[in-house]
């Protein structure tokens, strides 16, 4: 049997929910990865074995955790960490990479965080529901985007409800109710001139309060997260159009190409053209 299963996922045009690599490994004795920083979410589960884990914690302090078969350990994007496999009793695990619009809400509701990073279940049939969807996306990496994700989405429900009370108290509703103002009005209003003032307003608070809830409920600040918005759009027409750059660059809301170009390498780090050149799917004529 292998020891290792490695896959990455082919389509970034996913906005709730998303996938960026995935897997399964049976470690050799003390086999180290890092030190090192994701730029999306990592959850390893740990199926068999024990291993240690160095990470920073929200105040930049490095803390050491000893994990064993049964838990699991989330890395948080930008976070330092190192994770060892035991000498003696090295670990095999499963893991998946991610990110999207809920992930933050959902990482809260299962109470982990760059302070409280460790995996515990209150479950353990859930616990087993929950590594048996990241094993099998991790076997079953040729499938569907679709597909993919609806395991993906059971993973997170089984995580959810297994580590967490799923309390949600009326303020938190009352948030997710502005968030999901926010989010359809951007989805609406992206190809147009619109401010983080116009989305506030839109939701009836004021810019100050709406950043502020907006950054703790999606983990972007509403800046950043229009403009990612706009660039998987722009990367979406890229791959699955012939539309000219400066139509592309009007179509999310930048009438000026130079400024769109700029802004689409600072996310992607190639310029559009570029982009589509790697990327682009064969269209018919």
């Amino acid at each position: 049997m292998k020891d290792l299963i490695f896959s990455i996922f082919p389509n970034e045009t996913f906005i709730d929910l998303n996938l960026y690599q995935f897997g399964w490994e049976r470690c050799a004795p003390s086999h180290t990865f890092g030190p090192a920083a994701r730029s999306h979410y990592l959850f390893h589960y740990i199926i068999s074995g024990t291993g240690s884990l160095l990470a920073d914690d929200s105040d930049g302090h490095t803390k050491s955790y000893h994990i064993k078969s049964g838990q699991g350990f989330m890395i948080f994007p930008g976070q330092i960490n190192t994770y060892t496999a035991d000498k003696e009793l090295p670990w095999e695990y499963t893991w998946i990479e991610f990110d999207g619009l809920r992930v933050k809400e959902a990482i809260e509701l299962a109470g982990l965080s760059p302070d409280s990073p460790i995996y515990h279940s209150r479950s353990h049939d859930l616990r087993e529901t929950m590594m048996q969807e990241m094993l099998y996306i991790a076997q079953h990496g040729d499938m569907t985007p679709f597909h993919l994700l609806g395991h993906l989405y059971l993973f997170f429900d089984a995580l959810t409800r297994s580590a967490s009370t799923m309390r949600l108290s009326s303020s938190g509703k009352l948030r997710d109710f502005y968030i999901h103002e926010a989010l359809a009005f951007i989805e609406q209003n992206f190809q147009n001139d619109i401010s983080v003032e116009d989305i506030a307003e839109n939701c009836g608070l004021n810019r100050s309060y709406f950043g502020k809830i907006f950054k703790n409920a999606i983990g972007k600040t509403p800046q950043e997260f229009l403009l990612n918005y706009r660039m998987t759009k722009a990367a979406e027409l890229l791959k699955l159009t012939r539309l000219s750059i400066g139509d592309i660059s009007k179509a999310v809301g930048y009438d000026n190409q130079l400024h769109f170009s700029r802004a689409f390498k600072n996310i992607y780090l190639v310029s559009p053209r570029e982009w589509r050149n790697k990327n682009q799917v064969n269209l018919p004529i």
